[in-house]
């Protein structure tokens, strides 16, 4: 897996402009449904339970995110990825190492075997590894790991930390990367690198985490696959 490989991916996501649900916190929806018309998808966002069915099944992939969980939308996620399946969705188990019963309510969940699983180091650490399902760690590097396979991404910017939103687009998209390859561990990185490149690029012209919010969906909409060949920064390894 090269740079060149993730470039090819961003093109075959924008040509086929994937439709990517989205059940999640409400805090950070208008930044990732923003952030996935940037890049090329098409977001979705509804949790009623009386229609995300419909939602689910018209759409190529899912996220679940469970940063402001309730009963209602606990209901609504297993409406979701019932309509969803057999198509990929990513889940983001936030603060699952602070709440027993979001940690309760995650390990359930692994029974419809996510394409990949994103959290802190925290948070990852509570999920022993998967046969099938892509785990990645996000931090100063992310590190995504599938099965003996591993790959950190070393793309990125410390204002992603200061604006609420930006760990559950990294899920999105990876999510929408997942419906252009069969290889889960390259999707994942394609999805760390493409939000780490509009990041730096991000940064370089933004004041501060309130004007860099704003000027991430900027770099998500002129982000080229040259950008992600000549700025994509990977190591290789072996779990």
């Amino acid at each position: 897996m090269t740079p060149n490989d993730l470039a090819q991916l961003l093109e075959r996501l924008r040509a086929r402009r994937p439709r990517i649900h989205c059940l999640m916190n409400t805090v950070a929806q208008k930044l990732t449904a923003d952030g996935l018309s940037a890049i090329g998808a098409t977001p979705s966002m509804t949790a009623s339970v009386e229609e995300v069915a419909d939602f689910a099944a018209r759409a190529d992939a899912m996220l679940v995110n469970l940063g402001t969980l309730t009963a209602e939308m606990q209901q609504a996620i297993g409406l979701g990825l019932a309509a969803l399946q057999p198509k990929p969705w990513v889940l983001d188990p936030v603060f699952c190492d602070v709440s027993p019963l979001r940690l309760t309510f995650a390990t359930a969940l692994l029974a419809n075997q996510p394409a990949a699983i994103r959290g802190n180091m925290s948070e990852m650490a509570l999920f022993s590894p998967r046969p099938d399902t892509v785990h990645i760690q996000t931090g100063a590097q992310d590190r995504i790991t599938l099965g003996n396979r591993q790959v950190q991404v070393l793309n990125g910017h410390p204002w992603l930390a200061a604006v609420s939103g930006t760990g559950c687009l990294s899920g999105a998209l990876v999510a929408a990367f997942m419906t252009v390859t069969d290889d889960r561990l390259a999707a994942a990185a394609a999805g760390m690198v493409t939000l780490g490149i509009a990041a730096e690029q991000a940064a370089s012209y933004a004041h501060g985490p309130g004007s860099f919010a704003p000027a991430l969906l900027d770099a998500l909409y002129y982000l080229t696959p040259d950008d992600i060949i000549n700025k994509g920064q990977l190591i290789h390894g072996h779990a």
